[in-house]
This record gives C-alpha cells, structure tokens and sequence, in this order.
C-alpha cells in the first residue's frame, strides 16, 4: 500500500507523521482558544452578575469546538439566560454585547488566524471546507473538515505530481520555500 521501494516507504511515513503533527497542533488551537473564551466568558459574566457565569462558560467553550454553529448557538443561549434573568434591558444588551466581542475576536480572527498558521492553509481554504464538509456531514463536517483538508494537503506537498494542489491549499512546496529564501548568487 505503501510503495514498492524504500523512498515510496519513506515519503509515505513522512506523510502519516505530518498528517499527525497538523492534526495535533489542530486540536491543540481548538482547545486552547475554548478554554481562552471560557475564561474570558466567565469574568465577563461574573462582571454582569449573570448567575451560574462559570457554567454558562463552560458551555460556551464546549460549543465554541464547533466552528461557527457553536459560537451562534452559544450566543442565542446565554442572551435568553439573560433575558429570563435580567428586569431591565440594559444587562442583557451588555451579556450580548460581551459574547459577540468575545466570540468574534477570539473565533472570527484568533481562530482562523492561528490554524492559518499551524495548517499551512490559508483563510479562503479553511472557509470553503468548513462550508463544504459542514453541507455534507452536517456538525460532524464542520468538526473534521480542517483536519481532513490538512491531511489532504499534507499528502499533496509530498508527491511531486500534487504540489500545484498544496499551493492552491495555501503551502508552497518545500522547493519553492528554498529557493525563495536563499540569497542569490552575485553576478
């Protein structure tokens, strides 16, 4: 399966170690940034005075995992906590307004930003498979679309024939990094 000579072999393991080091560093960004909105959810409520803040960020870390349906889903939530507890409009306004700074600094510009960085994909590519797997598989799609298009592109920047497929992704082959760091001869 994984290639009749040593370097078919070879370049295969370097793809499966890859493949687990993105997915790694994948999961590693999602959780972090869930328990970064958690805690900054948590203080926000506990400044509001919304009763059970740490539960209610807790839960807004948990659905901050799925990309966008969560945080919307968390949004709609928490502003009808708010408004059942609230006698005015002025703390729910400001419970709302808190969530949509939070979720939109941390998972519209962090969150893109950082699996960016460590999937080597760029922004439109992580957009159009969120949208693209999320429309096939639903909530599971949005869950494992990222990591499947890191393992395509992983595959893709080791077999020569693909590489026009990992730049289109977002990652310039390892050839072309070289040869556009390294200084050239004077003439």
């Amino acid at each position: 399966i994984s290639g009749d000579t040593l370097s078919k072999k070879k370049i295969t393991l370097q793809i499966l170690e890859e493949i687990n080091s993105q997915i790694q560093r994948y999961l590693l960004v999602q959780v972090a940034t869930s328990a970064l909105l958690g805690v900054v959810a948590w203080l926000a409520f506990v400044w509001i005075g919304l009763d059970n803040a740490l539960f209610w960020a807790c839960v807004g870390g948990v659905l901050h995992l799925i990309p966008y349906a969560g945080p919307t889903a968390f949004t709609f939530l928490v502003a009808l906590v708010a408004y059942a507890q609230f006698d005015s409009l002025q703390p729910v306004v400001l419970v709302i307004g808190s969530v949509l700074a939070m979720v939109g600094v941390i998972g519209l510009l962090l969150v893109p930003w950082l699996t960016q960085r460590v999937g080597r994909l760029n922004a439109v590519t992580v957009f159009i498979a969120l949208l693209v797997w999320g429309w096939l598989w639903g909530i599971w799609g949005l869950l494992l679309g990222i990591p499947i298009v890191m393992a395509i592109n992983a595959v893709c920047e080791r077999v020569e024939e693909l590489q026009p497929i990992s730049e289109f992704l977002g990652s310039a082959p390892d050839r072309q990094k070289d040869a556009a760091s390294s200084p050239t001869p004077p003439t």
